[in-house]
């Protein structure tokens, strides 16, 4: 279990850092959202390469973000059954709910997408669209962010299955207090740079 639990937390490491990198793509995904409105009101010029870049912006977003979002439990959940019941039996929920759905979705739609990835990758797809872009970064952000998504799953699973045996700390908990400590290092700072502004100029 503790090899396990190393593994969890390179996992975590890594969709940690990509989910943090994600971030920056919906700036990216602003910024050409911009310049292309911009140019083509102004200009009258545009590219259905802006609009493909943007759309693959986003995916990358939402396939590439979705093992942090797990990783950070902030995805959707139903609570109003779950919330009357032990802390124990909604783990036990979680790790079925990961071992019966997620896990297999996440197999299921890397090996199907692979393929397709692996297909327009060789033969140099590009869209049918005038000035479009190739095809292969599009299909290959599917495997890939699935690929990621059950990693974090696998994670999570090892988390929940240490808490029920008690080798570890129950895993909702964690994200929250890495949320909370987020959140007081973003206090603190804003706190920091309020006191320099009004700080006397030497």
């Amino acid at each position: 279990m503790n090899a396990l639990l190393r593994l969890s937390r390179l996992v975590d490491a890594v969709n940690d850092r990509i989910g943090r990198a994600t971030m920056w793509l919906v700036l990216a995904a602003v910024l050409v959202s911009s310049v292309n409105a911009i140019a083509r009101k102004a200009f009258s010029a545009s590219s259905n390469a802006y609009l493909e870049l943007q759309w693959y912006l986003f995916a990358a977003v939402f396939l590439l973000g979705a093992g942090h979002v797990l990783l950070k439990n902030e995805h959707v959940r139903i609570d109003a059954l779950s919330g009357r019941w032990s802390r124990r039996t909604q783990v036990w929920v979680d790790v079925v709910g990961l071992v019966v759905f997620l896990l297999p979705l996440c197999a299921w739609v890397t090996v199907q997408s692979w393929p397709v990835f692996a297909q327009a990758f060789a033969s140099g797809e590009i869209s049918t669209n005038a000035g479009g872009l190739v095809r292969w970064p599009a299909y290959l952000l599917l495997p890939l962010g699935f690929a990621l998504l059950g990693l974090q799953a696998l994670s999570e699973l090892v988390k929940r299955i240490a808490f029920l045996r008690g080798l570890g700390p129950d895993p909702a908990a964690s994200a929250r207090a890495a949320s909370d400590e987020d959140a007081l290092r973003r206090t603190l700072e804003q706190e920091r740079a309020l006191r320099e502004r009004r700080a006397p100029p030497p």
